[in-house]
């Protein structure tokens, strides 16, 4: 913070040293010879330096910005030439007026009369400048503007993919709670107990919900509580019937993970998965090697269900993928087989992660209850 107003100065500072490297140029001896010019020579330098600054700041703040960034090519054409040509014909008056032929004459000629008559050298240096100080001028002005403007798309589209991110993440299926909640409220009826410690994860999700995942990412061992979490209350809801297997990453070294990405296959497994009727059976599998992280998400195929991660409820395949390509881009690889040989649905992600600061010993729920019981 305490850089920023520090940074402003560094244009203007850029200038100054720019125009102390010019002004040597201006005011060396003409043409490598140890003479002493006249002092009005002198002060012709002084002018055709301030005319070189004026013209630089006019062309640099309105004619680029008034003329050349709207499209007025042409009016901006004739207004460098009409500036070399002022600065031109300005600094040959003052050459006249000071009468610099003649005192220039006396220094080289000295024995030779002098002829006001006789025509006057076209003056390159004057010309060479005044078109360097505009040239210097409009480039020094573009690749300033062009700065600014990908600096402002820049953090535009870090904006839009901040709000983006947050819109994805908001869309945790909100039927799942709703649902939990009358399912728990049933519980109360038969078992108490069990209605109690139903309540506790649900309130422990939504803990995390709410203030663990407003970071960017969390730890691998948090999500994967949360996920076992999900997976206890919505076994709440099913039958017998119903074989559910959730395979956890063994022990290792804790990594960084992006909150609830992996939530949306989970649900769509449990929507689309399970049968009141039949027997069925959901596998979820989460390795971890390294910082690689494989996931494998099967559930039986009911032909007469969709199975499309596009009509869940919850964020779908579509923003999935989305939220995928935004923070783990070229990072990642999905795939999906919507009917394997075995009749089933299945979804594969592979997630390069990053490593966290400190490693964990194991991946358990107690470390996740202890983190948001602190809050």
């Amino acid at each position: 913070m305490l850089l920023r107003p520090q940074r402003r100065y560094i244009p203007f500072m850029l200038h100054i040293f720019g125009w102390l490297l010019v002004t040597p140029l201006l005011f060396s001896q003409p043409k490598g010879m140890s003479i002493d010019p006249p002092s009005e020579f002198w002060v012709k330098q002084w002018v055709l330096l301030s005319l070189l600054v004026v013209a630089f700041y006019v062309n640099s703040y309105l004619l680029v910005p008034k003329l050349l960034f709207r499209n007025h090519t042409a009016w901006y054409i004739v207004s460098i030439v009409s500036i070399v040509v002022t600065i031109y014909w300005s600094i040959q008056g003052l050459e006249a007026w000071l009468n610099l032929p003649e005192l220039w004459h006396k220094v080289f000629k000295p024995n030779e009369p002098y002829n006001p008559n006789r025509p006057r050298r076209f003056d390159s240096f004057t010309f060479l400048y005044s078109l360097l100080s505009l040239g210097a001028s409009t480039s020094i002005t573009v690749v300033q503007t062009w700065q600014k403007d990908t600096q402002v798309r820049v953090q535009l589209e870090k904006d839009k993919v901040t709000s983006e991110l947050s819109f994805l993440k908001a869309q945790i299926n909100p039927h799942f709670f709703f649902n939990t909640l009358n399912n728990i409220y049933a519980l109360t009826m038969i078992d108490v107990e069990s209605a109690q410690e139903a309540l506790h994860r649900l309130s422990r999700m939504m803990r995390y919900v709410l203030y663990e995942t407003k970071e960017g990412t969390v730890r691998l061992s948090q999500e994967v509580a949360f996920l076992q979490d999900y997976i206890q209350l919505m076994q709440l809801r099913l039958t017998d019937k119903v074989k559910v297997e959730f395979e956890q990453p063994t022990s290792q070294a804790d990594v960084a993970i992006a909150p609830m990405i992996l939530l949306p296959f989970l649900e769509n497994a449990f929507k689309h998965g399970v049968s009141a009727t039949q027997p069925s059976h959901i596998y979820i599998g989460i390795k971890q090697e390294a910082q690689t992280l494989r996931v494998e998400v099967r559930n039986t195929l009911f032909l007469q269900k969709s199975v499309s991660l596009e009509e869940s409820n919850g964020i779908g395949l579509v923003n999935t993928r989305r939220r995928l390509d935004l923070l783990y881009p070229d990072r990642y690889d999905l795939k999906i087989t919507e009917h394997t040989p075995n009749d089933e649905f299945l979804v594969e992600l592979t997630l390069q992660t990053t490593a966290v600061q400190s490693p964990i010993n194991h991946l358990s729920p107690p470390l996740y209850d202890a983190q948001l019981h602190s809050r």
